[in-house]
């Protein structure tokens, strides 16, 4: 996706919306309900946009949602894109240059992910404190275009740590238990295997998933401050004697979402 792409894409959403906004959410499998919380919305279906991918995963409904959230400005994707939905990692993340593009600087990041750590409970919600990139892709691969940011960026620091601060802070204000723990990120759509996990383990996991970490990379590149938060719907592969879901997935989201919406509404509250 090139730079005329993503202007073309910004200035369509800015014919629609007249809201300049800083920060960005991305919401994903079953977590979605939060953009119905978002006063004087506007509504944008994914396949109105320019160059748009379209979501294709149930429970997502596939379209953007900007206005007022705790008196707010946001941008939120109700639903995002996979790489195993058939996209490259540079459709993917196409979003996230839109939301660069029209000044966004923070990025609030969720999705469901499996528990790995054999201290979490399902229902429970983790702060992402770093990522392991198990795609085996990045989206920066190609030529770079300094428009958008430096050839080789640093990721130290990829999930802000003020930010990741002030999630435990709204946590405790909230008495919500906010785990903490690595993120890894691996294609799908398969889930992982009783020894894909152990491995993960080793390599000091805490949850897995199929998606975030193209998002995060590519935010980072852009100069975004990024706050990302699990919901874990089911505990990974081989720790319980049951087959996986994708219905648990929404199960579970459905059930805590509220606990959830909560801790991301007074998250900002307080950016």
């Amino acid at each position: 996706m090139n730079y005329n792409q993503i202007n073309e894409a910004k200035k369509f959403i800015e014919k629609n919306v007249n809201l300049k906004t800083k920060i960005g959410l991305i919401l994903g499998s079953g977590l979605g309900s939060l953009a119905e919380e978002i006063k004087d919305v506007k509504y944008i279906p994914y396949k109105d946009i320019p160059h748009f991918p379209e979501s294709t995963v149930k429970g997502h409904k596939g379209r953007l949602a900007i206005g007022k959230l705790e008196g707010k400005t946001v941008i939120a994707m109700q639903g995002r894109f996979h790489y195993y939905e058939g996209y490259s990692l540079k459709e993917v993340t196409f979003p996230v240059r839109v939301m660069q593009s029209m000044g966004i600087k923070q990025l609030i990041v969720t999705n469901a992910a499996g528990g790995i750590d054999l201290n979490f409970s399902v229902g429970g919600l983790m702060l992402i404190s770093d990522h392991i990139n198990f795609f085996g892709d990045n989206p920066l691969i190609g030529r770079n275009d300094d428009r958008l940011g430096t050839r080789f960026p640093d990721m130290t620091y990829a999930y802000d740590p003020k930010l990741r601060e002030l999630a435990k802070y709204s946590a405790n204000n909230l008495d919500i238990d906010l785990y903490e723990g690595i993120y890894i990120g691996v294609p799908g759509p398969s889930y992982e295997t009783p020894a894909e996990i152990k491995m993960a383990r080793t390599f000091g996991a805490s949850a897995v998933g199929m998606s975030t970490v193209p998002e995060v990379i590519t935010a980072n590149h852009a100069g975004m401050k990024v706050l990302g938060i699990s919901c874990i719907t089911n505990m990974a592969a081989g720790i319980l004697d049951k087959r996986l879901t994708h219905e648990e997935v929404e199960e579970v989201t459905t059930r805590v979402k509220s606990e959830f919406q909560n801790l991301v509404r007074k998250c900002l509250s307080q950016m």
